[in-house]
């Protein structure tokens, strides 16, 4: 077995892209990119679509599937697709949604539907909140509440008035001349309501509290209403970061806050960004991210499972996929030592995504890890965000010896990528490039091996395109930035430090992020399980 240290560094966001000048990552000046491309193996690998379990080859990467495919070494069913898959089977359908109808039509009960507003399929599914709606009616709820989070990050921003154009229409068609009483009852830009993560900020989740469930946010009398004044008082303002409000009615009193004896459900089927709301409603009085008042007794579910380890939610529609051997797992088994290092806004990506779904170690003897706070203000306005801190924990790690992997996440390019601030990303891009080149001066000294990808894209592709690849610019002539991740490919550099040399294996069909996980043990000397996706190096050279 090879005892040289391995590193991984996720550079998140951080794709292959056109090249042009909307392109962040080209622009940026990235000396240790263009040096590691020459130094060993570099390819361009997928991390999108079916290529990482999403639906289709439409669908844009994210920080969540990537992870969970890097350390499978397969392709899992994921996001989306997972619960397509029940939908189709009608697994969605039994055990707990007919208990939340069962609420939701008892006595006064009312059923509140909380979620992002969105197409991108990262977070949630329009497809799925239409369909939950069919069967809201099918099933005779009479009374439904919509609590709505605009997105602006994995779709085109500054749309949140369409969006919610389609839902009211989408509520209209569906009770016209029934009597049913549907309505939108609250919203609000998720990165400031509710769609906090990693217990970074719980104010925002307190505030998508007093709006969803007190109707004590900022009072509006329609949705419509609430954005316009909202992006007359900011203009230009991103939909991600639209205040909190809570709709009235003529009297003022909200049209929907939620009592006792109500049925809530949460249709996000990603976990990050629901799991501190979900919190929020079953935790009893242990409960200590914000002062919820009187808690409302609710029958709550989510999508699906969000916190394998913790059980939340206790109740969902839909089970979530079980990744068992994932590559940290082998590794353990194996008695290696590991670390893994992230900011906070990445860190359950490197560790519970990562490991299948599994907040702890697998080896509590064998791994550390590493939580780094990341900064509490718009990502743009410190775009190096903790991407220094970072690769000195790892370069530290290395030179006090040790460990046999360590793996860590770089988070600008995608955080200040969402931004839509090309500036600002460019500088994220170039704080990543030196963090990197940090980590694989030490790994070099170190005389280890280095293996340097991403999650996703995002920063390469900063505008908003046609059909045609084309750029997109407003009436006035200036681009559309766009804030979403993309489809592009990802790059994979491997350097090692040591006297093995490595070439890239001929003919792997759609060399994607299901291959690293087999790679990193061929890194390692370790045995690659028959069910993983190949690896993507074999040794050309060893002198040893």
């Amino acid at each position: 077995m090879n005892t040289r240290p391995l590193v991984l560094v996720v550079m998140d966001g951080v794709g292959v892209g056109p090249g042009d000048r909307y392109d962040a990552v080209a622009t940026a000046d990235t000396p240790t990119f263009d040096r590691l491309r020459g130094a060993g193996v570099y390819q361009e690998i997928f991390a999108s679509g079916t290529h990482v379990g999403l639906s289709s080859d439409s669908d844009m990467g994210n920080s969540e599937v990537g992870h969970n495919t890097m350390g499978a070494g397969r392709i899992i069913a994921q996001g989306a697709k997972r619960v397509d898959d029940a939908v189709l089977g009608g697994e969605i359908w039994e055990g707990a949604w007919r208990d939340v109808v069962t609420r939701a039509t008892t006595g006064d009960g009312t059923l509140h539907l909380i979620g992002l507003l969105s197409d991108g399929n990262v977070h949630s599914s329009w497809e799925h909140l239409l369909l939950l709606l069919d069967h809201v009616k099918a099933d005779g709820v009479q009374r439904v509440r919509l609590h709505t989070l605009f997105d602006g990050r994995d779709v085109e921003d500054r749309t949140a008035d369409q969006y919610a154009e389609r839902l009211e229409d989408a509520l209209a068609t569906r009770t016209e001349g029934t009597g049913l009483d549907w309505a939108i009852a609250s919203g609000g830009g998720r990165m400031v309501t509710t769609m906090d993560r990693y217990e970074a900020n719980w104010s925002v989740v307190e505030a998508g509290w007093r709006a969803h469930v007190q109707g004590t946010a900022r009072p509006f009398t329609s949705v419509g209403e609430a954005i316009r004044v909202l992006r007359e008082e900011t203009p230009g303002i991103s939909d991600q970061l639209l205040e909190a409000f809570t709709i009235v009615d003529q009297e003022g009193a909200p049209v929907g806050r939620v009592h006792d004896g109500d049925a809530v459900v949460i249709f996000n089927f990603r976990g990050d960004r629901a799991i501190e709301l979900t919190r929020a409603f079953v935790e009893g009085s242990g409960f200590t991210g914000f002062d919820r008042g009187t808690v409302p007794d609710v029958f709550f579910a989510g999508m699906t499972l969000y916190d394998g380890d913790t059980n939340m939610p206790p109740v969902r529609l839909v089970q979530p996929p079980t990744i068992t051997d994932t590559v940290s797992e082998l590794i353990a088994r194996a008695g290696l030592r590991q670390l893994a290092a992230s900011e906070t806004q990445k860190f359950g990506h490197m560790t519970y995504f990562w490991n299948g779904n599994r907040s702890d170690p697998f080896n509590a003897q064998t791994e550390t890890y590493i939580d780094i706070p990341s900064d509490q203000i718009e990502f743009d306005k410190a775009p190096q965000m903790k991407a220094a801190e970072t690769a000195d924990y790892i370069v530290r790690a290395l030179q006090e010896g040790g460990y046999d992997f360590l793996r860590s996440n770089l988070a600008g390019g995608d955080m200040v990528g969402h931004t839509g601030n090309f500036d600002s990303t460019v500088l994220a891009v170039e704080a990543v490039d030196a963090a990197v080149g940090a980590i694989a001066a030490a790994v070099e000294a170190a005389g280890g091996c280095l293996v340097v990808t991403a999650d996703h894209g995002n920063a390469e592709d900063m505008v908003e395109r046609d059909k045609q690849g084309q750029p997109r610019a407003s009436e006035g002539g200036q681009p559309l930035w766009k804030t979403a991740h993309s489809t592009n490919p990802v790059p994979l550099y491997i350097v090692d430090y040591s006297d093995q040399e490595w070439a890239a294996v001929d003919g792997v069909d759609a060399a994607g992020l299901s291959n690293l996980a087999a790679t990193l043990l061929t890194l390692l000397d370790l045995p690659v399980p028959e069910n993983y996706r190949p690896s993507l190096v074999a040794v050309a050279r060893n002198s040893g």
